[in-house]
């Protein structure tokens, strides 16, 4: 697989992540099994897909914990990103960002990682409570003691910038500029996929001026992009998409000219013996923002780890970029 460097550290990664979370969080749990989902994580490094992307709160926990047993076997093999910053209770989740707290955030999640380092440390999300600065801090002395290599910060929510009129990520590049300041950040982590575009106007333009390295979180848009998701088909209560707004009935219907496209494009590159997915080009228009992007898609089965390996084989022309670009933009709030 191609390589692609991360960042102020330089460090190399495959083309394609694997996102973790779905293997413990956020998605249908009945569907999330452990072997399974070892499986996948073997898969996608045996492919190249050296980046793991998981963090502390998925699970809480659990996510690290399965990692770490892949990593006890394959640790040199693997580029290690996982998060601290934010709390998981009973019916909330909330940030701390106190330098104590993350330094043993840190620790213990080298225990479940059973890794002696973390390739990529991020910061998911910043407290209210405490200065960014005094945060991102404590985090560069974990570079300094050797426990961490690099740092991330990961894109702030969108709904305050939203009604106040601002520019989706103008408090994330705010934030950029103030850690920036204490320590070199390494890569940043956001949504970015063929119906949620809005780091195109600046964000991903300050990465590639500042050496940034860009993990597109949600690069196939929570599943909808691979075209096999059914409209009405429903989700189960304890997935994230039962309650999203993009995804009831009635706006996976009106979104779907958005897969058609994808098909269309799709259909150009393959054949009946060796097809292309839909899913496969929304990762290569990805892959084509820019050197510095590393798509992270989210999976918990090894068919579609391998089948997401497999795009950044796939060179979309001049022309497949083009229509990408012109499909109709997504109806429905993503909030």
């Amino acid at each position: 697989m191609e390589r692609r460097t991360v960042g102020a550290a330089a460090l190399g990664v495959g083309a394609v992540g694997l996102g973790c979370m779905p293997m413990s969080w956020a998605y249908t749990g009945s569907r999330q099994r452990g072997e399974e989902s070892l499986r996948a994580v073997h898969g996608a490094l045996d492919r190249g897909s050296t980046l793991l992307d998981t963090a502390d709160m998925y699970g809480p926990f659990t996510n690290e914990l399965l990692l770490g047993r892949v990593l006890k076997e394959r640790r040199s093999e693997a580029f290690v990103s996982t998060k601290v910053g934010l709390l998981v209770g009973e019916q909330h989740i909330v940030a701390n960002g106190r330098p104590g707290y993350v330094k043993r955030a840190c620790d213990a999640s080298l225990r479940r990682l059973q890794t002696d380092v973390i390739d990529l440390y991020q910061l998911h999300r910043a407290d209210p409570e405490v200065p960014v600065e005094e945060t991102w801090g404590a985090m560069a002395e974990l570079v300094t003691a050797g426990k961490v290599r690099s740092l991330g910060l990961c894109a702030v929510g969108a709904r305050s910038a939203r009604r106040s009129g601002a520019r989706l990520h103008d408090g994330t590049i705010s934030q950029l500029e103030r850690v920036q300041q204490v320590f070199p950040v390494s890569a940043v982590e956001a949504e970015l996929s063929v119906w949620s575009t809005e780091a195109l106007d600046a964000l991903l333009p300050w990465c590639a001026a500042h050496g940034v390295g860009f993990l597109a979180a949600m690069p196939l848009g929570n599943g909808f992009l691979t075209g096999t998701l059914t409209p009405g088909e429903g989700f189960e209560p304890d997935d994230v998409r039962a309650r999203h707004p993009r995804f009831t009935a009635e706006m996976m219907a009106a979104n779907q000219p958005i897969v058609v496209g994808l098909r269309r494009v799709a259909r150009r590159h393959g054949s009946h013996e060796n097809a292309v997915t839909p899913a496969q080009v929304a990762l290569a228009w990805v892959l084509a923002q820019g050197p510095q992007v590393v798509p992270v898609p989210g999976a918990k089965r090894e068919r579609w780890v391998a089948e997401n390996a497999e795009a950044a084989a796939l060179g979309l022309t001049a022309e497949d970029l083009a229509e990408v670009a012109g499909l109709p933009g997504a109806q429905g709030s993503w909030e």
